[in-house]
């Protein structure tokens, strides 16, 4: 029986000689955008006879949107658990060489981790992004841009103890800024939830003793006239 082709084993070769794993980190590097294309359209689901007929019927126009026969789950899956030998994902490889199509086409990924850690240094993709600036400025920033609205977490430190920010080029105070920027607004996010959180825990109390505390009230109103008359 012949192994599924999406699988992420190094020794598993497609028809072309190279595994999905390796298209992956080759598309990556070389910012092959048909290849990515090609590796992601090729996680479907199965479909019976009829359902293929039909496909191959459709219009130009069908063919060129979005297929929903694609199988996210495994594919999120192969992207979130694919590493290169130095232990990196495919949005950190596409982040140091530049490549923002690349890396535009990652993060467009149904389930996809946009924070993974590198084994080496714990750098997340937004590390990689933000010390690009050091090479140039300007693309470095556009990645940074991505990666943030992507949902990227500008707080979070590699192994050297070291947010994002602390490795842009010091040129680059814009970039800075943007990433302090998102961080003030993850936290400002976070109290709010954590307030929320606290809010409806304590209608929910009250909702519970509310009963309690309405005859435990009463009985004290009542208590009151009757000790005086005695």
């Amino acid at each position: 029986m012949a192994k599924d082709p999406r699988a992420v084993d190094d020794e598993d070769h497609d028809e072309q000689g190279a595994s999905p794993k390796e298209q992956l980190f080759a598309a990556c590097r070389s910012n092959n955008t048909e290849l990515l294309s090609e590796l992601l359209s090729s996680f479907h689901l199965p479909t019976d006879p009829k359902e293929s007929s039909a496909k191959e019927t459709s219009s130009a126009e069908e063919e060129d949107s979005e297929d929903p026969q694609i199988n996210h789950e495994e594919l999120s899956k192969f992207l979130n658990e694919s590493r290169d030998s130095l232990g990196r994902m495919a949005l950190h490889v596409a982040a140091q060489y530049g490549n923002h199509e690349i890396l535009d086409m990652l993060l467009d990924q149904e389930g996809l981790e946009v924070d993974p850690e590198s084994l080496m240094e714990g750098d997340t993709p937004l590390h990689v992004a933000a010390s690009y600036t050091t090479k140039e400025a300007d693309l470095g920033e556009y990645m940074v841009h991505l990666l943030v609205d992507a949902g990227a977490d500008p707080r979070l430190k590699n192994k050297g103890l070291q947010k994002p920010r602390d490795l842009v080029d010091p040129s680059c105070e814009q970039v800075r800024t943007a990433l302090d920027e998102a961080e003030e607004e993850l936290e400002r996010e976070a109290r709010q939830e954590a307030a929320q959180r606290a809010f409806e825990a304590d209608i929910a109390r009250q909702t519970k003793h509310g009963g309690d505390i309405i005859t435990d009230d009463l009985d004290e109103a009542g208590s009151g006239p009757a000790s005086d008359s005695e």
